[in-house]
């Protein structure tokens, strides 16, 4: 009996170790490697599916694009799963862009994100039209392709420096997107150089989230002036844009640039595709 029973404790005692080795998979979610043939760079695309869309074969749905792919893809997924499932929120297809393979620590976002050069920067900048062209080219080309998503909606999420890239993408090719979610927009970026930089008109109305930490300020421990930087993004949206943006902008209580991006997404995407909201 008594060997009976450790038998069993040991058996036990294996199929936790193997479970431990088990890793996490996001559910109905995929990744794809994309070449930007005009760079020759090669970029980790994670694409995830509302729950509906195996079923639904004639539906087609809205797609919400994610820079920092590799970060803000777990963020998203996991915030949006259950208002999209118990249908509190409008399904989407989650695409999130990742950064270049191969490239070190920071190397490719501040390449990518930046639209100017800097060269006082030690790591390579100003690359932000390129990479704009290869979502557009590229990746919005392969989604096109693959997925339902004729005529559907496009909205972009970006944070920190990859705000910085959204705010540049509204401001000279506003129709790539039909919403944009901004959050702690490196605006101080070559001298605040994107409060300077000219605003194409919108050919349809397109909504705007904007939205910073309220403790993303130097007193706070913060080097950059986050707050003033996002409030004047803003104030440029708010008197150049002609009636054709449509403008949210939020502080976010005790969130530092740290804390502030989670909920910058889902409270943007509520109100972007949220069945309760009327922008």
């Amino acid at each position: 009996m008594l060997s009976r029973f450790c038998w069993v404790l040991m058996m036990l005692a294996f199929s936790a170790m193997a479970n431990a080795n088990v890793e996490f998979t996001i559910p109905r979610s995929t990744v794809v490697e994309l070449q930007d043939k005009n760079t020759d760079l090669t970029y980790p695309i994670f694409i995830k599916l509302p729950k509906s869309y195996r079923a639904n074969t004639t539906a087609s749905y809205p797609v919400i694009y994610l820079l920092d792919g590799s970060y803000a893809f777990q963020v998203v997924s996991g915030a949006t799963r259950f208002p999209m499932n118990s249908g509190a929120m409008e399904q989407a297809i989650i695409v999130a862009i990742s950064y270049s393979k191969g490239s070190k620590g920071a190397a490719s976002r501040v390449r990518d994100y930046t639209p100017y050069l800097a060269e006082d920067w030690k790591l390579e900048t100003g690359k932000a039209a390129l990479h704009a062209d290869f979502i557009n080219n590229t990746v919005f080309t392969y989604i096109s392709n693959n997925y339902r998503v004729e005529g559907m909606p496009r909205t972009i999420v970006g944070n920190s420096l990859g705000g910085l890239f959204s705010a540049y993408v509204l401001f000279s090719r506003p129709s790539m997107f039909n919403n944009y979610i901004i959050g702690s927009p490196s605006v101080w970026f070559h001298d605040n150089a994107i409060l300077s930089e000219a605003i194409v008109p919108a050919k349809t109305a397109v909504n705007v989230y904007l939205s910073v930490g309220a403790l993303e300020r130097p007193e706070y421990g913060e080097r950059q002036d986050m707050v003033e930087g996002a409030q004047k993004l803003a104030q440029k949206i708010t008197q150049q844009s002609e009636q054709q943006i449509n403008l949210k902008f939020k502080l976010i209580d005790e969130a530092t640039h740290a804390t502030a991006f989670p909920t910058t997404a889902i409270q943007g995407l509520d109100w972007l595709y949220g069945s309760r909201q009327e922008k």
